[in-house]
């Protein structure tokens, strides 16, 4: 796993780093301007003539310390002071008078001519307010450059708590980003801004991250490995859960297909599908691996004797939002009593009644995406957009449910731990059918007793992840929702989790 902090919290493991361990700051420059350069030569940018900008902060000095050690081996350098003297922090003023005293080219105004690199050092990561007047006008300027551009820790104008554009920002190719990824050059439309993302290891301490709920963290296809379910031996599919998909009114065949496929793809045991009628004929063509059970109208009894068998219920995919499914979606909530995951038309009718929500904390995860999250916390998306983490924090502190709120950046929260955020996936997920997929991954999750917060973290991500591959095989506009479970299978194979 990989943390996504934000201005504040990099700007105190900074502080934790110098004040707890030791490390001058001085030193922490040196080495992020070290770490600079290495990263720009292994990724191959062309360094023979290079303008460095820099601002009157850390991050400036850091741009002075890399125009030094590129000045030092030969390169022609030219760098560029844009900020302040009033407000000049001490080590920048320090690393630009050893570029000066070295004979590094440092002017106020960022010249006429072109350079093979351009080297954005202007404002760091706690930046919070408007770009304006001559800041914006010198990225602007840096921007019209014609060589490659590469930004020091996080792009100039980029808020690096919510990737927002600051009025203006820098266009980088490439973001030499110390210790962590920061959070905004993961959202958009930061992440479009900050081309390739290097972390680079500095000797920055990032332990004080490890118990704060508001930071966020982010996957790797290693942790696959770790995460996924164990598979023993001497087992049966009783051992792997059995799971009630509640899913596929009339002409909806597909959402309840492409859920129960994807939750025996995960690695559920025995998946039951209950339909309208008119779908069983085709499911039980597409699927007969799958139990189908099947109602023309609202049946209590049945019902409560489906939910008697089950380890695991999931409802919503392709429900609809008739009288009977809202009567379906009522009794479940309120006889519940094993782990829930509710997608789409369940979610929709929830919106209706937030009151079918427990009380009490259960194992119930939601799937929405933007519009379906909005309609439930009442607010427009654009509202929800803007302030997503906090209503998100909100939404699970007041009904103790876990949340993947879906999007290009999906995020997964539940009371008292960090939330995370997908940074795997690709537009081509960007199909019918495809948070199906997800709710059958996460149920199939549920059903190896995997509590819900870890179930939906590992269902996101690995529904991403065979999103990456169902890319590779079919191009990105091309995949369709059954490839995701191909691609899925690929990923947990690769893992080899479950070979004994």
């Amino acid at each position: 796993m990989r943390y996504l902090p934000n201005g504040t919290w990099m700007q105190k493991a900074d502080e934790d780093t110098i004040q707890r361990i030791g490390i001058p700051s001085l030193v922490l420059m040196e080495r992020a301007a070290l770490k600079t350069v290495e990263v720009m030569k292994e990724r191959q940018i062309a360094l023979e003539q290079c303008l460095v900008v820099c601002g009157s902060g850390n991050n400036g000095g850091d741009g002075f310390a890399v125009a030094r050690l590129l000045h030092m081996e030969g390169k022609r350098v030219c760098a560029v002071f844009v900020g302040s003297e009033a407000s000049m922090s001490e080590e920048c003023r320090m690393q630009r008078e050893i570029a000066g005293n070295l004979g590094v080219q440092i002017v106020t105004d960022i010249p006429r001519e072109e350079y093979t690199v351009v080297i954005d050092a202007v404002f760091g990561v706690g930046l919070s307010r408007p770009v304006t007047g001559r800041y914006a006008e010198v990225i602007k300027a840096m921007n019209q450059k014609k060589g490659q551009k590469v930004a020091v820790d996080v792009p100039s104008g980029i808020s690096s708590f919510d990737g927002s554009v600051l009025g203006v920002a820098f266009r980088a190719n490439l973001t030499v980003s110390f210790a962590c990824e920061k959070l905004g050059s993961v959202l958009f439309p930061g992440y479009e801004y900050s081309g390739e993302v290097v972390p680079a290891e500095i000797g920055i301490a990032t332990d004080i991250f490890r118990k704060q709920t508001d930071i966020c963290y982010t996957l790797d296809r290693e942790d696959l490995f770790e995460m996924l379910p164990k598979r023993k031996k001497n087992s049966h599919k009783g051992s792997y859960g059995k799971i009630l998909m509640i899913t596929g009114s009339k002409g909806m065949s597909g959402a309840a297909y492409l859920s129960a496929k994807s939750a025996y793809i995960s690695g559920g045991g025995l998946v039951q599908i209950y339909t309208e009628e008119t779908n069983r004929v085709i499911l039980q063509q597409l699927l007969p691996e799958a139990i189908v059970s099947t109602y023309t109208a609202y049946e209590e009894e049945a019902l409560a004797s489906l939910l008697k068998w089950a380890d695991v219920v999931c409802i919503g995919c392709g429900l609809g939002k008739s009288k009977v499914s809202e009567q379906i979606l009522e009794y479940v909530l309120r006889h519940l009593e094993i782990p829930c995951v509710i997608d789409a038309d369940g979610l929709n009718l929830l919106a209706r009644k937030k009151e079918l929500l427990p009380q009490e904390a259960k194992e119930i995860i939601l799937t929405p995406h933007m519009k379906e999250m909005a309609g439930m916390i009442g607010c427009t998306v654009s509202e929800l957009a803007e302030r997503r983490f906090e209503k998100l924090q909100k939404f699970v502190g007041d009904y103790g449910v876990v949340c993947a709120l879906k999007d290009a950046r999906t995020l997964v929260a539940a009371q008292g731990r960090q939330m995370f955020l997908n940074t795997a996936g690709n537009s081509a997920m960007a199909k019918a059918g495809s948070g199906d997929v997800l709710a059958g991954v996460i149920a199939g999750l549920l059903a190896q007793h995997m509590s819900a917060y870890d179930a939906a973290v590992l269902g996101v991500y690995l529904h991403a992840c065979g999103g990456d591959e169902a890319r590779k095989r079919c191009g990105a506009y091309s995949v369709l929702a059954q490839d995701l479970t191909e691609g899925i299978k690929i990923c947990i194979k690769e893992t080899k989790r479950g070979e004994n």
